[in-house]
């Protein structure tokens, strides 16, 4: 019985956090009519050219896998739409399409060779960040089509029918768009599988000898991530039109794993929370100049001492005590009053 509660409460907040992330974002739609500061401009961006990267560390972790491989279909998606704005076509619709279906479509065949090998724990670990290695490599190999050092530069604008989308606003509202399809598509992906990933991620083993196909999730689950991931490289993209292959570096993995971890993972609204929250926090300590990188760092190893199961898990169990409160309070009222007051 307890336990049948505990997986009821745990899907209430999936679901709360899951439309509270798609207000979220959504309302970021707001910021371009409500602010004309460059500044906000900036950092309004790179969070949510952040959120689809941390969706997509988000996802994996749902089936208890933590992947290194954002930043490799970052650049394949933002490279693809930096190729096809360049030599094809420049229609927005065209290149969400391309920056979200080539990654996946590379990484179907990779996360069926992976996950039918049963990798997991450190040694997927070590081929995913292999896997951003190696197309850094290929991005110097093939510079014929990559640039090679240089990247792809004099990226045009997206355009929409007879609309260029190529002043501060529209690129804002580009990144609003993208960042809302990412959250779109993991709430209806978590609502559509909820059950296979939760058993996934609680014990791997018992979901197996109950008949349930964990490799083919575990594939579902690589595919799309890789598809918010190169959603992720379109929109920063957009934003410097240029595609430069140090704005792919491996190492990037382990922030966007920080975004979705310092977040909390309980819910799609903890990857957004983190991603914000350090996105500002970089921004914020860059005007300590040598002593940025420090500070950065003694805020998350705060976060981490103080709210380990995240900061929207902390605001969360502050929001239900104070709700519990409110309703202890109006009970204690209604108790005290007399009949004709308490229908009154």
């Amino acid at each position: 019985m307890e336990m049948s509660q505990s997986w009821a409460v745990r899907r209430t907040r999936a679901d709360v956090s899951g439309y509270v992330a798609v207000a979220l974002v959504a309302l970021a739609v707001l910021i371009p009519f409500l602010s004309t500061d460059q500044k906000v401009y900036s950092i309004t961006n790179q969070i949510l050219i952040a959120v689809p990267a941390a969706l997509s560390v988000y996802l994996m972790l749902r089936i208890n896998l933590i992947s290194f491989a954002v930043p490799a279909f970052m650049c394949i998606g933002g490279y693809a739409s930096a190729w096809c704005a360049l030599n094809a076509t420049t229609n927005l619709v065209v290149l969400t399409g391309v920056s979200f279906f080539l990654p996946m479509l590379i990484a179907l065949p990779l996360g069926v060779l992976v996950l039918v090998l049963v990798l997991r724990g450190v040694y997927f670990v070590l081929v995913t960040y292999v896997l951003s290695e190696i197309v850094q490599l290929l991005l110097f190999e093939f510079s014929e089509l990559t640039g090679g050092a240089n990247g792809l530069t004099g990226v045009p604008a997206p355009s929409f029918g007879s609309i260029d989308f190529m002043d501060n606003r529209s690129v804002l509202l580009i990144a609003t768009g993208l960042a809302l399809i990412a959250v779109l598509i993991v709430w209806a992906t978590l609502r559509a599988f909820r059950d296979p990933f939760d058993g996934i991620r609680e014990n791997e083993l018992l979901a197996r000898s109950l008949g349930l196909v964990v490799w083919h999730y575990k594939a579902l689950a690589f595919c799309l991530a890789a598809g918010l991931a190169g959603l992720a490289g379109f929109s920063l993209v957009n934003m410097l039109l240029m595609a430069h292959p140090s704005s792919f570096a491996a190492n990037n993995g382990v922030t966007y794993i920080a975004y979705a971890i310092i977040g909390g993972q309980g819910g799609m609204l903890g990857a957004i929370v983190g991603a914000g929250l350090l996105v500002w926090a970089t921004a914020f300590f860059s005007i300590g100049g040598e002593y940025s990188n420090g500070l950065f760092g003694l805020l998350v190893m705060i976060i981490v001492l103080v709210a380990p199961s995240g900061v929207a898990g902390v605001l969360g169990k502050i929001g239900e005590r104070l709700l519990a409160a409110v309703r202890s309070r109006g009970h204690g009222n209604l108790s005290g009053a007399s009949p004709r007051e308490a229908r009154e």
